[in-house]
């Protein structure tokens, strides 16, 4: 479906005429990610529709000309364009990682367009860009090396000439619990095979460091989002307890979200939430609906 700038490519579950949820993968992965979880949602009577994100599986951009932007308001404004393509006027919104963030910045700024918010992984998944010089602490650091990886263009030329590699070990990294199989990644890794992965990966993790500028067209949403928004909608938190960043006993995201708001760590799950823990991201949708 034309929304946008792009071409998207897009998977639908469930009856035409249920509540609609848009469910949304990250990076490393695509979406596949939330099939089993788009499953049990539609066996329920919610209709659910899972983009591949730009940059990723089939989805195009349909001009060449179009800046390959991985920034959160790229992210958000393909959200929103998906809503409006479809004719959607309100969904609740679920995702983790880049899916999370696009679903947070709809969240934040179009909050007529949201039913309900499913953040995983990072709760207020908005980025502070502003601050993203100022240091963390080393253990966190650590966990950053693949941003800082793909700063210089030895990063860059790493993940062109090995992205399957290259994304199957932050799978491993990341999910340590999650006991997939080769099968699994491969089906998922032909989505990395898009032309504008790279591209789109790279502005990302150098974008959210102030390091490249904006894609024009998105100036005016990066700068609403620099002042960090709050969450009015109401909102579900799932956090892995054993995902690239664990969670911290205080919850800090917790004044970001200004409306009905609850935080939920489960143990024995990675960043990967939908597909590690289905019936637990389908339940908080549900939960929404």
């Amino acid at each position: 479906m034309q929304a946008g700038v792009l071409d998207v490519a897009y998977l639908e579950f469930g009856p035409p005429d249920g509540p609609p949820a848009v469910l949304l993968h990250g990076f490393p992965y695509d979406a596949r990610a939330c099939t089993a979880a788009a499953e049990r949602l539609a066996a329920a009577g919610v209709r659910c529709l899972v983009p591949y994100l730009r940059g990723y599986g089939p989805t195009r951009f349909l001009d060449p000309a179009t800046p390959r932007s991985g920034e959160q308001a790229a992210l958000g404004a393909d959200l929103l364009a998906f809503l409006d393509a479809l004719g959607i006027a309100r969904a609740v919104l679920a995702g983790y990682d880049w899916g999370g963030r696009a679903a947070c910045v709809v969240s934040a700024l179009w909050p007529d367009r949201a039913k309900g918010l499913v953040s995983c992984g990072v709760g207020y998944n908005i980025q502070n860009i502003p601050a993203s010089g100022r240091p963390v602490a080393p253990e966190a650091e650590h966990r950053l090396w693949y941003q800082y990886y793909l700063h210089g263009e030895r990063g860059r030329a790493g993940l062109a000439g090995g992205r399957h590699a290259f994304c199957r070990l932050l799978w491993q990294l990341w999910s340590p619990t999650w006991a997939f199989d080769a099968d699994t990644y491969a089906q998922t890794a032909l989505s990395f095979d898009n032309p504008d992965f790279v591209d789109v990966v790279v502005h990302s993790y150098r974008h959210r460091f102030g390091l490249v500028p904006s894609d024009p067209a998105l100036v005016e949403i990066e700068a609403r989002l620099a002042a960090q928004p709050a969450i009015a909608v109401p909102s579900i938190v799932l956090l892995g307890a054993d995902g690239v960043a664990p969670p911290s006993a205080t919850d800090t995201a917790a004044r970001h979200f200004t409306g009905p708001y609850r935080r939920e760590i489960v143990a024995g799950v990675g960043h990967n939430f939908p597909q590690e823990a289905p019936d637990a991201f389908a339940a908080a949708v549900r939960a929404l609906l």
